[in-house]
């Protein structure tokens, strides 16, 4: 199957900002992933050790009212997401395991980056109590001034980043 060229940025844009309005319409909050996240890690300690999870104020809060994690609907986000992306990729021919890299990197070298920044973006999420896409989606559209801070902090660190890593990409 030959790939199919990517949507137009602008109209994805749209799409996701009406997707952002109906989430406040519909569910009265905006779009996030690690509150979601959260909640499915929170389930599964919750099976392993259920009374570590109620005795922690951090954890407990993610076990919702009827202390079942899974029934935030953040957790539904995430696997719609997933499915989502799944379902997009086959369609436009686009699925196949590759490693995308610049030529001066290894692939286990762009793995051990890939995971470690995936890590440390986790972690800043936890720090921060949301992350990039609630900060910035969410936070951005409510005009919250730590969310635009924020924005402009991320895209100022990966352009002063970029300087120093552009060479593996050449």
């Amino acid at each position: 199957m030959k790939e199919k060229e990517y949507y137009n940025p602008y109209l994805a844009g749209i799409g996701l900002g009406l997707t952002l309005l109906l989430a406040f319409v519909l569910v009265g909050r905006g779009l996030g992933a690690s509150g979601g996240m959260m909640s499915f890690i929170t389930w599964i300690i919750s099976l392993l050790a259920p009374e570590h999870v109620s005795s922690n104020p951090y954890l407990s809060q993610f076990s919702g009212e009827s202390g079942n994690p899974l029934k935030s609907w953040l957790v539904f986000e995430l696997l719609g997401v997933m499915v989502g992306g799944l379902i997009s990729g086959i369609l436009a021919g686009r699925i196949k395991v590759i490693t995308e890299k610049g030529p001066r990197i290894t692939n286990l070298t762009r793995w051990v980056f890939a995971f470690s920044g995936g890590i440390l973006m986790g972690f800043g999420a936890r720090l921060a109590y949301g992350c990039t896409s609630g900060q910035a989606l969410t936070g951005g559209a409510t005009l919250a001034l730590g969310s635009w801070a924020f924005m402009f902090s991320v895209f100022g660190g990966a352009y002063a980043l970029a300087y120093f890593v552009r060479r593996l990409w050449l």
